[in-house]
């Protein structure tokens, strides 16, 4: 394999950012050391790259920036003692034999009326489910009729006579 296969699959990019696989982070590095090329262009590779990050590099906030020049500077950086998740509960005197319950049901009452319009939506729909099935028997039962009257009108009529 040569080296400019490599060279134009961008392979130098995601090797020195750790982001290749192992195999390939093997065979590339197999070859580093035998192709000169190879390494000339991966010097170059990484020149670029630490001068794009320098370039782009987000400074950090002046608090932290200050604690990272004490520790350089040889002066010893307090830690933070660490904080659990939750505040403890503290004991409070007892008042009564009784423990003292806060009750939020704003939860309840969108509950309930959630209850109610669903209870009004099933109500409705059948109502007018049963309006629906009333005006269709309705209809059909009329144009049977209507059916009806205009066979008995042409067998009571005269042949010549029919509206």
């Amino acid at each position: 394999m040569s080296s400019n296969r490599y060279l134009t699959q961008l392979l130098f990019k995601p090797f020195r950012s750790g982001l290749v696989s192992a195999a390939d982070r093997d065979e590339l590095d197999e070859w580093l050391g035998e192709d000169p090329d190879i390494i000339a262009d991966s010097r170059e590779v990484e020149a670029g790259l630490e001068t794009f990050l320098q370039n782009n590099a987000v400074p950090p906030p002046p608090n932290v920036s200050s604690a990272i020049w004490q520790r350089i500077g040889g002066t010893e950086i307090l830690k933070h003692e660490p904080r659990p998740y939750y505040a403890p509960p503290t004991p409070e005197p007892a008042r009564s034999g009784y423990v003292e319950v806060e009750v939020s049901d704003s939860y309840m009452r969108v509950h309930k009326n959630w209850r109610v319009a669903f209870i009004t939506v099933f109500v409705l729909s059948k109502i007018f489910l049963i309006a629906g099935l009333y005006y269709y028997f309705k209809a059909d039962t009329q144009t049977q009729e209507i059916d009806r009257l205009k066979s008995v009108i042409q067998q009571t009529a005269p042949a010549g006579r029919l509206p």
